[in-house]
């Protein structure tokens, strides 16, 4: 049985996890995830380079942020995930203007809604070539500038749906769990480094632009699902991204970890 509809649990106030520390977020603008991830990096102590396709989007973040925690914390570049030029030019910045990286945060992904007879290669190849193929190129890209430093965080976005079935998501399903994959295997490979790769799997966390793209019928059988009759808040799913990245996490690695209340 579900639990009784309840609003979101109190903020989680800073305790200085990433102090000091590097960060790389792609998909970092707006009011989701990754714009969480970056504000609670920044609470946390990090300096922060965000990243994402959208332009002003992007623009408009850096601006807000650099406001509250100070410009020299925070940088932004646009980044298409698609591209490796742009993939290796955004750590390239990284290092240029921080001089190391010591966490990434790779959270582009595409969704999309087709049945699979319908679905079309171009509609195919499109999620799967931002959710998993971005996430293989930035990852890769952590690697090469997190190597010889002694350590390194990577924490991949995956997604309930890489375990469990649903209509009209194989794409998406397929790219997540190629997302879990990746994790694990990059983990071994980055171990002898002392670079840990992990990465969350939310079921489902309510922001503005998954209202805008998800029919309200579907997302109120989504929320059905959840144990705590509600979805999560984008800064939940931060905070479990903030552990993973920090070092009350250091034994972990090539783990993926639900933040989700979804029973079958």
């Amino acid at each position: 049985m579900t639990g009784q509809q309840k609003g979101p649990p109190a903020y989680v106030s800073a305790h200085g996890l990433l102090r000091d520390r590097v960060v790389v977020i792609t998909a970092a603008a707006g009011a989701g995830i990754g714009g969480a991830t970056a504000r609670r990096c920044l609470e946390e102590g990090a300096r922060v380079l965000l990243s994402d396709a959208h332009e002003r989007r992007l623009a408009a973040s850096r601006e807000a942020l650099a406001g509250e925690f100070g410009a020299d914390q925070v940088a932004a570049l646009p980044c298409d995930v698609t591209s490796d030029e742009q993939v290796r030019a955004l750590y390239a910045a990284a290092l240029e203007w921080f001089g190391r990286v010591d966490v990434a945060v790779n959270n582009a992904g595409l969704g999309g809604t087709a049945e699979l007879v319908d679905m079309t290669d171009e509609q195919w190849d499109r999620v799967v070539d931002v959710t998993l193929g971005g996430t293989m190129r930035c990852t890769r890209a952590a690697l090469r500038a997190m190597r010889g430093r002694g350590g390194g965080a990577i924490v991949n976005n995956a997604s309930v749906i890489g375990w469990r079935a649903q209509r009209g998501q194989s794409h998406y399903a397929a790219a997540k769990a190629g997302v879990m994959a990746l994790t694990r295997c990059a983990a071994l490979e980055a171990a002898e480094q002392g670079i840990r790769v992990n990465a969350v799997s939310p079921s489902l966390a309510m922001h503005p632009h998954l209202a805008k793209v998800t029919s309200p019928e579907l997302l109120e059988e989504l929320t059905a699902r959840e144990a705590f009759g509600r979805s999560a808040e984008p800064w939940e799913v931060a905070n479990v991204i903030v552990f993973l990245a920090s070092g009350y996490s250091s034994y972990l690695t090539g783990e993926v970890v639900s933040v989700s209340s979804q029973h079958p």
